[in-house]
């Protein structure tokens, strides 16, 4: 095994020189005299036989192999960083990832804005986001496969904290003849029609939640699929009112309305499926998940 040439305090050294702008001032940044920043990096140059600094007047800069020298040893060196952070986080209990399971009728756009503020606490922590649909969600509780779960209704033996409500509406193509009678009295009439579902992401998935009374149905991995799907003027879905809110304003879908039921609502909440095992950076997300829906 060859023993490398340079030392990761050599590239620091240039590094300070470089960024601060000279030794005199790299040595006043580093808390180190100015000969032996001087002598660091000249013995790096020799070290590896190539010229990285040159001098220009009173300023010292960078060749063009010193150039892409120093980019590449700012890699190494943030490299080394977080794997010294990552050892300290670890004998701190700090978590190095986190898997978060995301019902889809949750909004991203909230999980990011909470994510804004996990990010500059979070230490370097990995975040993983499954997006999971009603058992499937369920499945990452019981064997403990997510940190935390935003779900509907928790499994049997968890307890989950409200978020929000999530709306559910029906909707179809302006073109769709569903569109020419929106108030839907008879169920009847949808049950005649092609009705799109989400995949349910269970091994062990049921069709036994939502409204499923459709003999013709198309199942899509999600709801984005579902609405390209409804765009082109094929079927109707439940869809969350928050993803179809800009076609319904816009006149690219219809909202239909049965009588027996205007609009589903969901309520969405927060599960921890095992708090023995949860750790610093698991409670902090929580926290900021709580704080994010109680503001």
């Amino acid at each position: 095994m060859n023993r490398a040439k340079s030392t990761l305090e050599q590239w620091r050294i240039l590094q300070a020189v470089v960024d601060q702008g000279g030794y005199a001032q790299a040595a006043a940044y580093l808390n180190k005299s100015q000969s032996s920043l001087n002598h660091a990096v000249a013995k790096l140059q020799q070290q590896l036989g190539t010229q990285i600094l040159t001098v220009e007047g009173r300023r010292s800069v960078l060749t063009p192999q010193g150039e892409v020298l120093l980019r590449r040893s700012r890699l190494l060196t943030q490299s080394v960083n977080e794997l010294e952070q990552l050892a300290a986080n670890l004998g701190q209990g700090w978590e190095p990832s986190l898997t978060i399971a995301r019902e889809i009728i949750y909004p991203m756009d909230d999980l990011v804005c909470i994510f804004n503020k996990f990010h500059p606490q979070s230490r370097g922590c990995r975040i993983n986001v499954i997006d999971s649909v009603l058992t499937g969600t369920h499945e990452l509780i019981n064997e403990q496969k997510a940190d935390i779960a935003i779900c509907s209704t928790p499994p049997k033996g968890h307890l989950g904290e409200a978020l929000q409500s999530s709306e559910l509406i029906l909707v179809c193509h302006p073109g769709h003849s569903l569109a020419a009678t929106p108030n839907i009295s008879d169920e009847k009439i949808l049950a005649n029609q092609l009705q799109i579902v989400i995949r349910d992401t269970g091994l062990n998935a049921k069709d036994e939640a939502g409204w499923l009374k459709s003999e013709q149905r198309w199942t899509v991995s999600n709801f984005y699929e579902a609405k390209r799907i409804l765009a082109s003027g094929l079927g109707f879905c439940w869809m969350p009112a928050f993803i179809v809110k800009d076609e319904i304003d816009n006149g690219k879908l219809a909202k239909l309305t049965l009588t027996s039921s205007k609009s589903r609502k969901v309520i969405l909440n927060l599960v921890v499926p095992n708090r023995d095992r949860q750790g610093p950076a698991a409670k902090l997300l929580e926290q900021l998940v709580l704080a994010h829906h109680r503001t």
